[in-house]
């Protein structure tokens, strides 16, 4: 039997994992479900797609990096994408989440977050038109690595680059002042105020870092798979699926669900069918909603 389903629901885990950190975060944080948190995957794969075309036309075709399918150009244009994507999401929070935040009802707040998705999304669309596109077209061969797992280059950094990001996070959030402005905004925002943190600055960095990582997975999705509007809406269940199985405002646990989550579709395509690959997300979010709503790593709210 081969396992190469492992290595399938770890790339699909990871770019999951990476996603569900901003969801995680946001309804820590601002207290509120961000229904459009996929469309900035999407956003952001298109930015870098247009900042490596950009480059291409300025500098001429590039060669890829040894064995990896792309060049530094996609490096640096992904950095200035996570840079827009995070910018996108906070005018977004400006001019739309702010204003309602401030009347106190968190349903209203979700109820535009849902229609922000749609005005994202479509507006892609329109843009760019639906046809798939690609960062590139190279075919990469696949290395045998035993039990029947084949890998690529590409697909071997793209994990170790999640590991270092997944770090980079956890560190961020633990052992710097901003990471423990924002635990403590989570916890109990009145009381944070109280003791003097400044609650506007947590915000800004929530959505900065939330959409960047999401614009990382959103070009990690247009490396291994293919860029498209519907990219980052097709991801949305699983988000919040991985964050609410890893507890709610838990960065390990938002990526440890997402892994869990890509495992467990990638095995149902393989031993039941490719037709149950989305029922699997929605089936571990109700399973999780019932045993443990406070996911793996949540706590209890006081």
């Amino acid at each position: 039997m081969s396992l190469q389903f492992l290595v399938d629901g770890l790339l699909t885990g990871s770019m999951i994992g990476l996603g569900a950190i901003g969801v995680t975060l946001t309804y820590s944080i601002l207290r509120f479900s961000n229904f459009a948190h996929g469309d900035f995957m999407a956003w952001g794969a298109y930015a870098t797609l247009v900042v490596v075309g950009a480059i291409g036309a300025t500098f001429g075709k590039v060669a890829p990096i040894g064995a990896l399918s792309f060049g530094w150009p996609l490096v640096l244009a992904a950095v200035i994408g996570c840079a827009l994507t995070g910018l996108m999401a906070l005018l977004l929070d400006f001019l739309l989440f702010s204003r309602l935040r401030e009347k106190g009802q968190a349903i209203i707040v979700v109820m535009a977050s849902f229609g922000a998705s749609m005005a994202l999304r479509s507006l892609l669309e329109f843009i760019f038109t639906s046809r798939p596109t690609y960062f590139s077209r190279a075919i990469q061969i696949a290395m045998p690595v035993g039990f029947g797992i084949r890998v690529t280059p590409d697909q071997i950094v793209l994990l170790i680059l999640t590991v270092l990001l997944v770090s980079a996070t956890h560190l961020l959030m633990t052992r710097t002042q901003i990471g423990r402005s924002m635990q403590a905004v989570s916890q109990n925002p009145a009381l944070a105020r109280v003791v003097g943190i400044d609650v506007a600055k947590v915000v800004r960095a929530t959505w900065l870092l939330g959409g960047a990582l999401a614009c990382v997975a959103g070009v990690m999705v247009g490396i291994l798979v293919q860029i498209r509007p519907l990219m980052g809406f097709d991801m949305l269940l699983p988000m919040f699926a991985a964050a609410i199985l890893g507890g709610i405002g838990s960065v390990p646990g938002a990526v440890l669900g997402g892994l869990i989550i890509g495992l467990a579709e990638a095995a149902a395509v393989q031993f039941i069918g490719a037709e149950w690959r989305a029922a699997v997300s929605f089936v571990i979010l109700m399973a999780v909603l019932f045993v443990r709503p406070i996911g793996l790593f949540g706590r209890r709210e006081r």
